[in-house]
């Protein structure tokens, strides 16, 4: 179910309960040295993607800004708000092939609780969580989302970032000067 909110948002419901906001934000695709390609997003400006063809850049580009909006939200800085198309401020000497928006969904939040358990019940959770990579907080999240039914992927996104996520996806966030 999508509802529609302004041009740069839209909600989707998770199992009929939750309310996660997707933000569309703008990005700018530019060809580079021999004939590269490159993607910035306006509102992220150390969020640089690139690719030898267009397909790889916009892959790159997906991952690159979610692990630009993670780090913010690993920061605890709110998300900005996306620029409108025409508001775009393009750098002097920068030649843009094309404006369009990449999608994100934001971290869900985390919180924190206490909770008493038997000393050998976390010590086999730590053990297990050790075998599998995972913090403690991790795997309980992982093993309580099993036991009330959320699919593979809501599991795996419980467990890691989204960057550990899309292994096999290569991005690497470069600082560029837009000045």
């Amino acid at each position: 179910m999508c509802i529609d909110t302004q041009p740069s948002v839209s909600y989707h419901t998770i199992k009929g309960e939750q309310h996660v906001a997707k933000r569309f934000y703008p990005a700018v695709l530019e060809r580079g040295p021999k004939g590269s390609l490159a993607i910035w997003f306006p509102d992220f400006p150390d969020c640089v993607a690139g690719g030898k063809t267009q397909e790889d850049a916009l892959a790159r580009s997906e991952v690159a800004l979610a692990k630009a909006v993670d780090a913010l939200a690993e920061a605890d800085h709110p998300l900005p708000q996306p620029t409108a198309f025409e508001d775009i401020s393009i750098p002097k000497g920068s030649k843009p092939i094309a404006y369009f928006a990449v999608s994100v969904e934001p971290p869900n939040p985390s919180e924190r609780v206490n909770i008493y358990l038997p000393r050998n019940l976390i010590l086999q959770a730590d053990k297990k969580a050790q075998e599998l990579g995972m913090s403690r907080s991790s795997f309980f999240g992982l093993a309580i989302s099993s036991i009330i039914g959320l699919s593979f992927m809501d599991r795996i996104s419980l467990a890691a970032p989204r960057s550990i996520i899309q292994a096999g996806e290569k991005s690497s966030p470069v600082k560029r000067s837009r000045e």
